[in-house]
């Protein structure tokens, strides 16, 4: 393998392990919990140097239908995490991985 190779996949092994979690917050225009659960996880989600993304499913037309009703909903990394209620002390455990 050229050396350009190796430190291309080397370089490449560092950036994804130096990128933030992504954790998204499903929401809907209306609802009271999901204001609450957004100012709940939103210093959790900082203090463990995540990234906290909003999301309007009603201003996603595939959201919609995955979600509908059921929000707030917590996905850490594409993998939903909690529905309606969230623990802050497992939130915090599931971000220190």
């Amino acid at each position: 393998m050229a050396l350009g190779k190796k430190l291309g996949k080397k370089l490449g092994k560092k950036r994804s392990q130096a990128v933030a979690q992504v954790v998204e917050l499903m929401v809907r225009t209306a609802c009271g919990s999901c204001a609450r659960v957004e100012r709940q996880i939103a210093p959790i989600v900082a203090a463990a140097g995540a990234r906290l993304v909003v999301r309007n499913v009603d201003h996603d037309g595939e959201l919609a239908v995955e979600f509908g009703d059921r929000v707030p909903v917590v996905v850490i990394d594409e993998e939903e995490f909690a529905c309606w209620e969230v623990d802050d002390e497992e939130l915090a455990a599931a971000l220190a991985h």
